[in-house]
């Protein structure tokens, strides 16, 4: 238990009283995040689901690395694996043409990834995406239990891993809740499940196996079964613990990166046996189907994360780039300090709204922490209240962000124990955002802040001086959004105030820069300059006014780039060459032009000479 007045330092502080009194699990702060995070990605579920093929992974990253949006890390999803061959079973559940009743039989891939060639299975196409792609990073999925319906008993040359069937109990309140396709399916046909003593020997062979292919990492799927199956194995503590512990242990001795992304796995038990595992899914897949489902998977994420982001850092899941929610869901990724990637088919992409997500090395501008409620949003209903818009507040190196969303008109159903609609026309909300909903936006701002900050709207473009306390109303219909970046200002000399904004063009503005420094010139510093390009007459001149101080930043990527400046600056320098600006005097936005980098995670050096 803990106690306070900050609610999200309250709910970490608990967490961190209870790994130290479990000895079970490890906070998020204490795990390695895995690299791929830093990277777009690309994942081929929703693109191909089970019917994935060498032909189809080569066929997507190169029509993303086309558009100018190169994934850098891939998941190649269910689809890849050996399974059981065998007519579809009427009274087997069958879901994006997964039955998930089949049993897995070997620990390579299927024939879809081999042929006659030389040059053919799993490890060809790593190397090819590797290889001819760039990518940096590449993830097949499995399930905990190896597939949907296990091992299959007995299978050929997996007689050693002792597996037998094995039948979910399920407890009433998860039943009463939300009765699941994948469970229903198991308990008419049971599961192929691995003698806990030798899951560590299946893991660690079936992870090697994909090391020896230039695999980086899994996406362990379906990790909840494990507690219905606890009978006979000393319960689903026991159980859960042993597999999760067999399954971390593999993937440090096979994938060093810490190389996981777990899935399926909001049941206790798992999270708790959590040492290793620093990314995990938070909320319901992605449905791109379902015009329900979007408004409550982004409300869901953010409150799911409130708890399971103090053990993981969450995974807010695919989405499509070419899709009516589009851009809904990838504003909602840049403030949620996810990983960003897609799962769009071959050629169905809005390359103009991922260039808003995704550097030209293909990388991503991720905010620093797991993307939460804002303070006033904890104990609303953003979903059905019918008032109030849901407020995602994160953490930049140098600001703070605020999105905002009108999730209102759909949620779960109890009754019919789906997802629905339940107001077909919710309406226009107002609400307001200022830069305190930015829980630890004074960790950015330095001691001798003042409250005074510059917020920047994405949509709209414009810049606002806001005093301390003050705010910015914002009005959005259903399935809108807006991004507000606060830039806490800093105060140069008694006329001079500035404040790094970022690239004006991403939805993560402010994720672009990545320090801040002011040099004060002494008076035998002290040098005229004839100023740069103005786009309008200000009312202080600045071809005979010597500078005050330089301002120093590292910014990464291109494009334009923006800070808040209460005087025109003299001159401005990207790398080692004077630039052109702009000085807009009505709101004292600086713009300028970065140009593309030829190095990847580049930081240019930007001097503003005020």
């Amino acid at each position: 238990m803990h106690a306070g007045a900050n609610p999200f330092e309250v709910i970490k502080q608990a967490v961190k009283a209870l790994e130290k009194h479990m000895n079970t699990f490890l906070h998020r702060e204490k795990k390695r995040l895995p690299s791929f995070l830093e990277w777009f990605g690309w994942c081929t579920w929703d693109a191909f689901y089970i019917d994935v093929t060498a032909e189809g992974v080569e066929e997507g990253l190169k029509s993303l690395s086309e558009g100018g949006t190169p994934p850098r890390f891939l998941i190649i999803d269910d689809g890849w694996q050996q399974i059981e061959s065998k007519a579809k079973d009427p009274d087997c559940v069958i879901q994006e043409g997964a039955q998930y009743a089949t049993w897995l039989t070997g620990i390579k891939e299927n024939a879809k990834f081999q042929n006659n060639e030389q040059n053919s299975g799993l490890k060809h196409v790593v190397d090819e995406a590797k290889q001819h792609h760039n990518v940096k990073y590449v993830y097949v999925w499995h399930a905990l239990a190896g597939y949907w319906g296990g091992v299959k008993p007995a299978a050929s040359g997996m007689e050693h891993y002792d597996t037998a069937l094995a039948y979910p109990v399920h407890s009433p309140g998860v039943l009463g809740n939300q009765p699941d396709i994948v469970t229903d399916s198991l308990t008419v046909h049971g599961l192929g499940l691995v003698h806990p003593k030798k899951v560590y020997n299946f893991y660690d062979e079936l992870h090697a196996y994909l090391n020896s292919c230039g695999v980086d990492g899994v996406k362990v799927d379906v990790q909840n079964i494990i507690e219905t199956l606890g009978a006979g194995h000393g319960g689903r503590v026991s159980l859960t613990r042993s597999y999760h512990q067999a399954l971390e242990a593999s993937v440090a001795r096979n994938f060093p990166d810490n190389g996981c992304i777990a899935c399926m796995c909001h049941n206790t038990d798992g999270i708790y046996s959590a040492k290793q595992t620093a990314v995990a899914r938070v909320s319901d897949d992605f449905y791109p189907r379902d015009p329900a489902s979007h408004t409550i998977h982004i409300s869901s994420v953010a409150y799911n994360t409130l708890f399971l982001g103090e053990f993981m850092q969450p995974d807010w899941d695919m989405f499509h780039s070419l899709h009516p929610a589009a851009e809904y869901h990838a504003a909602a990724r840049a403030v949620g300090g996810c990983a960003i990637y897609v799962s769009d088919k071959p050629g169905n992409h809005n390359f103009e709204l991922l260039r808003k997500l995704v550097l030209s090395d293909g990388s991503v501008l991720r905010a620093q922490l797991p993307g939460r409620p804002t303070r006033d949003s904890l104990f609303a209903d953003p979903t059905r209240d019918g008032t109030s818009l849901l407020k995602i507040w994160n953490l930049n190196k140098c600001s703070g962000v605020v999105g905002i969303f009108n999730c209102q008109g759909a949620g779960w159903c109890k009754v019919e124990k789906k997802t629905r609609v339940h107001d077909a026309s919710p309406g226009t909300l107002t609400g307001s955002v200022r830069a305190s909903d930015v829980d630890l936006i004074t960790q950015v701002a330095g001691g001798d802040w003042d409250g005074n900050t510059i917020a920047y709207s994405y949509k709209s473009g414009e810049v606002i001086r806001l005093p301390k306390d003050a705010s910015v109303p914002v009005t959005l219909q259903v399935l809108e959004y807006e991004l507000f970046h606060f830039s806490p200002v800093k105060k140069i000399a008694s006329s001079i105030l500035f404040a790094a904004i970022g690239l004006l063009d991403m939805f993560n503005t402010g994720g672009a820069v990545e320090e801040v420094e002011i040099h004060k010139a002494s008076d035998k510093e002290e040098r005229l300059f004839d100023g740069g390009v103005q786009s309008e007459p200000t009312t202080s001149p600045s071809s005979n006014r010597s500078a005050t101080a330089t301002i120093v930043l590292k910014v990464r990527g291109s494009g334009r780039f923006g800070a808040y400046l209460s005087q025109r600056p003299l001159k401005c320098v990207v790398g080692e060459a004077e630039t052109d600006f702009n000085y807009d005097s009505a709101t004292g936005l600086v713009t300028l032009t970065i140009p593309l980098p030829s190095d990847e995670m580049y930081r240019w050096p930007i001097q503003i000479q005020v």
